[in-house]
């Protein structure tokens, strides 16, 4: 049920009509307040009079319908705004980016403020009374709307800005790069967790399946873990945070064998539509990858796009130096209960640059650019397996390079750059300086130190 509630608050957090509802409500409830104040006549102190609209029903009437008339058909427009926006992101960097912008909150908050102004004065308008009605006018509600009024002014112009910064490829990479690093502190640990059990230990244990589809969303893993403590049991699940459920599929194994098993999974798990950031550390990954692979479609061809990307995807990289991921393993005294599927960091690495690579196609600037994002990761990194996965990404790109690129300086560009990230595996940040890059084949003459032959970037 834990995650069930995590599901519906997380859906709410990410709905774009949620604050401007708010706004709407606050703007409602100060209207009725403050009518309700003049009404009563109980804080008009001398020193305020003159601060506070003192015309007639008429011209108070005029003033709010202008108001109302006004901010309604502005909320028409920065509508009409958004629509376009969200259109020509989805476009230019893909549909899934969407979810950036419905979320802005500068787009929730002018919606919010233009509607809340329109209701505002509807509310107080009808509040006014001529002479002949009983002659009522509400000088401080009036006031308030004014101000209000040149609130809105103030947000139209911050809206316009604010959009035209947001359909930038550039702030849009940095926003989703902001989102990658926000869930690397959340998914990420500071100290190795212990591995799963061997494969062995799961010899007799009862397959669970599940009738549902959809990508897992959210997960109670405390909760989970808490109940097969209880039941002296151990469950290994199939599917991690992310994971597409299929179904019929089987999602577990219990050891021994529980009854209720399977209604505990159900309980602590939430499937949606699609996979959720909070939870999943590709998320953002494939979001940045998407821009890039559109970015590298021919349609687009934008590669400078792709290199910021690759940038992104390398700090990220190296925000992990420090950090372990999480192996999934939870454990009650000495025994362990649950065995959850995360991403490791060779899923990562796959994930971040395969349909990178593979799209790049013969653009020797890209397969420069990622041998030395690469080798930039390497300088930092010194954990062994994490090398090894980052060396058969780079071999991968340098096989590529051979096989597609037809200029032979192009390629002799890559290799070079292959040269230098094989020294920075070995030998760290001084075999640049300690080293010599071994020459490639139809050299002219031996090459010099690779401080003198090679850059760290690439012509872009």
């Amino acid at each position: 049920m834990l995650a069930r509630a995590e599901k519906l608050l997380a859906d709410l957090g990410e709905t774009f009509w949620l604050v401007p509802m708010v706004m709407v409500l606050c703007s409602l409830i100060g209207a009725f307040t403050l009518v309700h104040i003049d009404q009563s006549n109980t804080v008009y102190l001398s020193n305020l009079q003159s601060w506070t609209y003192d015309g007639g029903a008429t011209g108070a009437r005029t003033l709010l319908g202008t108001v109302a008339g006004a901010t309604i058909g502005v909320a028409g427009t920065v509508f009409s705004i958004t629509i376009a926006a969200l259109s020509l992101a989805a476009g230019q960097m893909g549909p899934r980016l969407l979810r950036n912008f419905t979320r802005d909150r500068g787009n929730q908050l002018t919606l919010g403020m233009l509607l809340g102004t329109f209701c505002y004065a509807l509310v107080v308008l009808r509040s006014i009374r001529t002479e002949p009605e009983g002659g009522f006018v509400p000088h401080l509600s009036l006031s308030v709307g004014i101000l209000l009024a040149l609130a809105c002014v103030a947000t139209l112009v911050y809206f316009v800005g604010h959009v035209a910064g947001r359909i930038n490829v550039e702030t849009v990479v940095e926003l989703v790069s902001e989102d990658l690093r926000s869930a690397t502190r959340q998914l990420t640990v500071q100290d190795p967790q212990p591995k799963p059990p061997p494969g062995e230990y799961w010899i007799g244990s009862l397959p669970l399946k599940d009738s549902r589809r959809g990508y897992l969303q959210h997960l109670d893993e405390e909760g989970l873990a808490t109940w097969a403590a209880k039941h002296r049991a151990t469950i290994r699940l199939l599917i991690g945070p992310g994971d597409y459920v299929f179904p019929g599929a089987t999602v577990a194994l219990v050891n021994p064998p529980v009854d209720g098993a399977e209604a505990a999974i159900r309980n602590a798990t939430a499937l949606g539509a699609t996979s959720s950031i909070a939870s999943d550390l590709r998320f953002a990954v494939r979001q940045l990858v998407e821009v890039a692979v559109r970015a590298l479609s021919p349609g687009i061809n934008d590669p400078h796009t792709a290199l910021s990307v690759l940038d992104r995807l390398g700090a990220a990289l190296c925000d992990l130096v420090p950090l372990h991921l999480p192996s999934g393993v939870s454990i009650r005294g000495s025994q362990p209960v649950l065995v959850v599927p995360h991403v490791q960091y060779d899923q990562l690495l796959g994930t971040m640059f395969h349909m990178i690579r593979q799209s790049a196609g013969a653009q020797p600037a890209i397969s420069i650019r990622m041998i030395e994002v690469m080798t930039q990761v390497a300088s930092s990194e010194r954990d062994p397996t994490r090398l090894a996965a980052l060396s058969h990404h780079a071999d991968l790109v340098l096989a590529d390079a051979r096989r597609l690129i037809a200029a032979r300086s192009d390629r002799e560009d890559v290799e070079r750059r292959h040269q230098l990230f094989t020294l920075m595996v070995r030998a760290g940040p001084m075999g640049q300086f300690t080293e010599q890059i071994l020459p490639l084949p139809g050299d002219d003459e031996p090459p010099k130190a690779i401080a003198e032959t090679v850059s760290f970037r690439s012509q872009r």
